[in-house]
């Protein structure tokens, strides 16, 4: 006669409950501290996430160490707002003035907008663009810019040697002139004189000029308005004026309470505001700033004319006669 000497365990419904309390008690208890401390695990990455990144413990931003710089600038224009410059025109004494520095040094920016363009400021070690603004270093934004008269103030800590470069961030008017260097640290003498060095002259058999031929503004007829002006591509860069394609059509001829529409086709940003680059806006109507692919609609009651312009790139301007 065989034996079953196999154990049964068994447990009761208060047992199972019990049990199910207390994991459900360490669950809640775990998750409490888990998400106290959640600024901490978002505080920094993993190290082996940073050392994947290539981020070093000691990524951050630069500490001030050193001397603390004072610089004031301020945005300046040409009349006919094809240059653009900190502090004077080039040619003039303290124009895009050079900063120098050493690692640890910190420079406060004073920052003023005296011209009549819209601008913004920040600092980037790139030698082109208006991209990779170092954080702290921004005054206003390119969709949120300083308009005439307005100011701020930003800080730039140099964290390491090198050519840094204080620029103005709306698109373009880097490009313009607006734009200045931070030398920080022995940055060698002969790089940066190589890199102004002109290119050697090559002599040419002296030939008797050209006569000048003067280039007149296109006269654009007016138009009736067919439901939208367009801002077109390119229109950001000084040229369009000559054909005055800045705004298309550049005179429109509408009826008193017509809605009048304008597109922003152009990857730069842009306002349609009344009034004349001379003279300054008028009141009438204003876009405010409206970025690449955004409209703007004006409904004018009034018979007349009303000259626009854009307050970004005052090269661009328009007419609308309302009969």
């Amino acid at each position: 006669m065989s034996h079953d000497n196999s154990q049964i365990y068994r447990t009761t419904p208060a047992r199972t409950g019990k049990m199910m309390i207390i994991m459900l008690g360490i669950c809640i208890v775990g998750g409490a501290i888990f998400f106290g401390m959640w600024d901490y695990w978002i505080s920094e990455p993993a190290p082996v996430v940073a050392m994947m990144a290539g981020d070093s413990a000691s990524a951050g931003p630069a500490a001030h160490t050193g001397a603390t710089i004072m610089s004031a600038l301020s945005f300046i224009e040409s009349s006919d707002f094809r240059t653009l410059a900190f502090n004077a025109l080039p040619g003039d004494p303290d124009n895009n003035p050079t900063i120098n520095m050493e690692v640890g040094d910190k420079v406060v920016f004073d920052v003023v907008n005296d011209g009549r363009s819209f601008h913004s400021f920040g600092v980037t070690a790139q030698e082109e663009g208006f991209g990779g603004i170092i954080p702290g270093s921004e005054v206003a934004t390119a969709s949120n810019p300083l308009k005439p008269g307005q100011a701020g103030t930003s800080e730039f800590v140099a964290g390491e040697e090198g050519v840094y470069y204080y620029i103005c961030t709306v698109p373009g008017h880097r490009e313009q002139g607006m734009v200045g260097k931070i030398i920080v640290g022995d940055v060698s003498v002969e790089e940066e004189i190589m890199k102004a060095a002109p290119e050697p002259e090559v002599l040419q058999e002296v030939q008797a000029p050209e006569p000048e031929v003067k280039k007149e503004v296109a006269v654009s007829e007016p138009v009736a308005y067919d439901g939208v002006i367009s801002l077109p591509e390119g229109s950001g860069v000084p040229g369009c004026d000559a054909t005055n394609e800045c705004y298309i059509p550049y005179h429109v001829i509408v009826s008193a309470g017509e809605e009048i529409t304008w597109s922003n086709d152009d990857s730069a940003a842009h306002t349609v505001t009344s009034g004349t680059p001379a003279g300054g806006p008028d009141g009438i109507f204003d876009s405010s700033l409206f970025m690449a692919g955004g409209t703007f609609s004006v409904t004018l009651d009034e018979a007349g004319e009303y000259p626009y312009f854009c307050m970004v790139h005052p090269w661009m301007t328009g007419i609308v006669t309302v009969n």
